[in-house]
C-alpha cells in the first residue's frame, strides 16, 4: 500500500494548532528582497493587485522562496478565476482574493482554487511540482487540500453580510483590509476613527464566530500582540517598502545629524 502523500502547505496545520503565523506583502518586483524576507517569515504575498509585478517576475519571486520555510501566496487584482489560475500553476500555495462582499463572491473564490468536482480550477500545473520538488502525481494528490483560499473583507457591504460570507464552505482564512474598509465609509486613511474601528470589530466578530482563521495587518508589536490575543492567526507585519522604511528609520536612531 502506498503512503499517504504529505501535504506541501504547513500553514493550514499551524492554523489548526492555533499558532500565529507572520508574513509580509511583496510589492517590489525583486527576487532578492523576497529571498531575504523568506528567511524570517512564514508566508509572503506576492502582490499582483497594487504592485508593478508581472507573471514572469511573480514566478521568479515565488521560486525565490524555495528551500525556506516560507509559503508563497499571491494577491490577484480581482476575484476572477483566470487571474488565480497561473499563479497556482507557477507554485503559489494560496490566492488572496480582494473585495469579497457577498456569499456569491466567496463561492466564486473557493471554486477558483480547487479542481472539479468541488471547484472549477483548470488543469495545467506545469511548473508548480518543480518548485515543491514533487512529481506531478504527488502535486495533484494534495493540490485541493494544500491550496489556500484567502478572502479579504474590505468593504462596508462585506461587514453587513459577514455571516453569509463566512458560512461559505472552503474559505481557509479571512483577512480584514482596514484601509479599504475605511475608504468604503469615506474615512480614507483614518484607521483610528471610531466608525472605522467599529467596522473592523464587527468584521472580527463575524470571522471569529465562524471558526475560520482570521488574518490582518499589524503596524506595531503592541498591535500584533493585541490581535493575537483576539485570535488572529495570520499577521502581516508590513509591505516590503514599509519594512525597508522602518529599518532605515531605526538605523538613524541615536545618530547626531
Amino acid at each position: 500500500m502506498s503512503a499517504t502523500p504529505k501535504p506541501l502547505n504547513r500553514l493550514k496545520q499551524a492554523w489548526r494548532d492555533k499558532r500565529p503565523t507572520f508574513g509580509a506583502i511583496a510589492t517590489i518586483p525583486s527576487i532578492q528582497t523576497v529571498r531575504i524576507m523568506a528567511q524570517s517569515l512564514d508566508w509572503i504575498i506576492v502582490d499582483l493587485e497594487h504592485g508593478p509585478i508581472d507573471l514572469s517576475t511573480a514566478h521568479a519571486m515565488i521560486t525565490a522562496t524555495a528551500g525556506t520555510p516560507c509559503v508563497p501566496l499571491v494577491r490577484i487584482a480581482a476575484n476572477e478565476p483566470h487571474l488565480a489560475k497561473a499563479p497556482m500553476d507557477l507554485g503559489a500555495l494560496g490566492i488572496n482574493f480582494p473585495m469579497i462582499s457577498s456569499r456569491a463572491d466567496a463561492e466564486k473564490a473557493v471554486r477558483s482554487v480547487r479542481y472539479p468536482p468541488v471547484g472549477d480550477r483548470l488543469w495545467g500545473p506545469f511548473h508548480a511540482p518543480f518548485h515543491w520538488n514533487v512529481s506531478m502525481a504527488e502535486y495533484m494528490a494534495t493540490a485541493d487540500d494544500d491550496m489556500i483560499c484567502m478572502v479579504t473583507i474590505e468593504h462596508v457591504e462585506a461587514v453587513e453580510r459577514i455571516d453569509e460570507i463566512m458560512a461559505t464552505p472552503g474559505i481557509d482564512i479571512a483577512v480584514i483590509g482596514p484601509g479599504d474598509l475605511a475608504t468604503s465609509i469615506n474615512k480614507r486613511g483614518q484607521l483610528d476613527d471610531p466608525a472605522v474601528k467599529s467596522l473592523i470589530a464587527r468584521a472580527e466578530a463575524g470571522i471569529v464566530k465562524s471558526g475560520v482563521p482570521i488574518g490582518g495587518a499589524a503596524r506595531s508589536a503592541e498591535q500584533a500582540n493585541a490581535m493575537i490575543d483576539r485570535g488572529y492567526l495570520a499577521l502581516a507585519l508590513g509591505f516590503d517598502w514599509s519594512l525597508f522604511q522602518r529599518g532605515i528609520a531605526a538605523s538613524f536612531e541615536g545618530i547626531r545629524r
